[in-house]
């Protein structure tokens, strides 16, 4: 029979274990993981409900949509997702479609709708990025209007200066500047911004309540910087195995209560569920 001196002495022992289970699982329950599905495309455009099942076995909660499985109905997809043990609460829109597409995303359930990039065309000039502003605010506030919220997600192109002398400034300082606070939001894609030769962490402050989620992949050390998405711009690395700072990354997010983190990975080496893995059991123990 266990004395009451021993019980006492083992519940102090398991106190600060117990204590550490229930933080993480708390910051779990808080800020799921998810998975952008553009990561496995190939995979998903071949067979989408057993990518589901796989994504959900590592242990993600969520998923991110693209344009490349709306091919869809918003309702299957919706099941799909949902029979998976999944939740959807973001899907990437293309630009030139994004007006189109508010219907099909409340629909399919969403919370979030996400500008994946602007048009080539408009990446050279303040004007582009002008015309992308005034737009954004339109999309924010028909967002707005049909319960969901609207964001832009960065790549490396919205960071090379633009003007000249006083006048120079980014096609991200433009979008910042020029867009309504109250119904643009920003997805911060990490390897994008490190790529474009930001501080991820500088780039998360400066956003700060606008900062709503982050795409997490890695990026391995001793590449130049770029800023047109080039073929020459992609160092990708499942998250851990690179050179970007995840403690100071992740506790930035904690702090100004980022609401969801997809693990996204442009190329992979071997199978890109693999490389999901990877990065679900690196983070799994950050989180």
């Amino acid at each position: 029979m266990q004395t009451r001196r021993r019980f006492l002495k083992n519940a102090a022992a398991l106190a600060p274990a117990a204590a550490l289970a229930g933080r993480r699982a708390w910051a779990l329950a808080r800020v799921p993981l998810g998975v952008q599905l553009f990561t496995v495309r190939r995979e998903a455009e071949q067979d989408l409900p057993r990518v589901l099942e796989q994504i959900r076995r590592i242990g993600y909660e969520e998923v991110e949509t693209y344009s490349g499985i709306y091919t869809f109905s918003a309702d299957a997809l919706r099941h799909m997702i949902v029979d998976a043990g999944l939740r959807a609460p973001s899907g990437h829109f293309d630009y030139d479609d994004l007006g189109t597409r508010f219907e099909y995303a409340t629909e399919l359930g969403l919370e979030w709708m996400v500008c994946s990039m602007i048009a080539p065309t408009m990446w050279d000039s303040v004007a582009g990025f002008q015309t992308a502003a005034q737009r954004f605010n339109a999309w924010g506030k028909q967002a707005k209007a049909m319960g969901m919220r609207f964001a832009f997600h960065n790549h490396d192109y919205e960071f090379r200066p633009l003007g000249t002398g006083v006048h120079e400034k980014t096609g991200y300082d433009v979008l910042l500047q020029e867009t309504d606070p109250e119904l643009v939001f920003f997805e911060v894609d990490v390897y994008w911004a490190a790529q474009a030769g930001q501080d991820p962490v500088a780039l998360m402050r400066e956003l700060g309540p606008r900062l709503k989620m982050l795409h997490l992949k890695d990026r391995a050390a001793g590449f130049p910087i770029s800023y047109d998405m080039n073929p020459d711009s992609g160092h990708f690395e499942p998250v851990g195995n690179g050179a970007l700072n995840w403690k100071a990354i992740l506790g930035e997010a904690e702090r100004l209560g980022v609401e969801h983190y997809f693990v996204e990975q442009d190329q992979t080496r071997g199978p890109a569920i693999d490389a999901v893995r990877e990065s679900y059991r690196y983070l799994s123990k950050m989180v």
